[in-house]
């Protein structure tokens, strides 16, 4: 367990996932729309699946979709997590949640009982692991947490023909968020003693814990990527937010030949100028995805191969072998910009067959392949120019990852 947690005791979350996603507008609900080609229930599951200290992920969907949600956490790997048939409302789901703490079971299937249990929603996946530790530890402390924001617009209320009756002081009060985190025997003795009116009607499990168990929630401010997907816009912006986190550290792998060395060095320079990490490998320490892994202490999804002889794709050939070794392109696909230094008389015809042939190849895979041309043919001020403008190059594609250019052999 991490030091920070040691003293928090046994933790798990109830995951409700059982909405059908009216105001998203769309025939799927929205916790199973796709996010960058994943569900986005799954990207929920990562940021719970980072904090070790969470022992158990309790996921409560419809029982339409208990067979969808097996096949996610199969093909994504995910752990921990127990499935629960849902109810009629989010609180009747909450409920069912937590009773697989109190049921009897047999001693293969039992599950401890939790001191603190966190409860979210499945469509917030942006939930950071130190706040969920502070939301935790101050439940664990004060019996209840629970995440607030400031309000961004002026709450007013309306008479019944539709006029202006009044409005509540903006300053003075805040909108509830998730996490919400309880001493597991304050929140299940509330559900115990709730009516059906609270169980059919009720949103607010802050407010359970208060009216029948008694205890206040502390509540804590959270950072503004708590929000929650509920329209369609929201999905475009839950990818944009993704796409950035995920674009943040870029791999250049380059070989020992001088030219190869010179423009890697180049590269670097003008990159790291736009990205947190960059940094630059030898493609002989690229043996195994370990090795890579341990240079970024931790995954990295984008690339850099460098390739010097003429229709020459080895290295880049090499890295998508050794990165389909791996699972990390399920989660997220990998991006690798395969550069081509070039000459003058060079003919990029069949550059542009031999990047496409690959790029299929390794699309298959999740892993999204793009050519670019870069001519070293040049005086040291040309090429540090064409550099840069490969810079912005690379730095779109990083960014977009577009899947309609996967293939597609640039110019810089």
């Amino acid at each position: 367990m991490d030091d920070a947690a040691k003293d928090l005791g046994r933790c798990a979350v109830v995951l409700p996932a059982g909405g059908c996603g009216e105001r998203l507008g769309s025939l799927t609900p929205k916790q199973f729309c796709t996010v960058l080609g994943r569900p986005l229930i799954s990207h929920t599951l990562e940021a719970f699946e980072r904090a070790s200290w969470i022992k158990d992920i309790i996921v409560v969907v419809a029982s339409e979709s208990l067979d969808l949600m097996k096949a996610i956490i199969h093909k994504y790997g995910h752990q921990r997590v127990t499935l629960v048939k849902g109810g009629e409302t989010r609180h009747r789901s909450i409920f069912n949640g937590l009773k697989v703490f109190s049921e009897n079971h047999s001693d293969d299937t039992a599950i401890d009982k939790p001191e603190v249990v966190i409860i979210h929603d499945a469509v917030r996946p942006f939930v950071d692991e130190d706040f969920l530790l502070q939301v935790a530890k101050s439940a664990k402390q004060h019996g209840a947490a629970g995440a607030i924001r400031p309000l961004v617009s002026t709450v007013i209320a309306s008479s019944s023909d539709g006029f202006l009756d009044y409005s509540l002081e903006r300053a003075r009060h805040r909108a509830s968020e998730m996490p919400q985190a309880f001493q597991y025997d304050v929140i299940y003795r509330a559900y115990l003693q709730c009516t059906d009116y609270d169980l059919d009607f009720g949103t607010e499990c802050l407010h359970l814990a208060l009216q029948y168990s008694n205890v206040k929630a502390k509540l804590l401010e959270g950072p503004p990527d708590l929000w929650k997907v509920t329209y369609k816009r929201d999905l475009y912006a839950a990818e944009s937010v993704i796409k950035e986190s995920i674009s943040q550290q870029l791999c250049i792998v380059t070989n020992v030949k001088k030219e190869a060395i010179e423009v890697g060095f180049l590269l670097h320079e003008n990159l790291k100028l736009h990205y947190k990490q960059v940094k630059a490998v030898s493609s002989s320490m690229c043996k195994t995805i370990h090795h890579l892994q341990n240079i970024f202490h931790g995954q990295c999804c984008n690339f850099i191969c460098i390739n010097v002889k003429d229709l020459d794709f080895e290295e880049t050939q090499n890295l998508v072998d050794l990165l389909q070794t791996t699972n990390a392109s399920i989660s997220y696909p990998l991006v690798i910009v395969s550069v081509h230094l070039t000459t003058e008389d060079s003919s990029s015809g069949n550059k542009l067959s031999g990047v496409r042939k690959l790029a299929k190849e390794a699309h298959k895979s999740n892993i999204l392949v793009y050519g670019l041309l870069i001519n070293i043919d040049q005086d040291k001020v040309q090429l540090q120019q064409t550099v840069c403008e490969g810079t912005a190059i690379i730095t779109a594609l990083i960014k977009d990852r577009n899947p309609a250019l996967v293939g597609q052999l640039m110019v810089a």
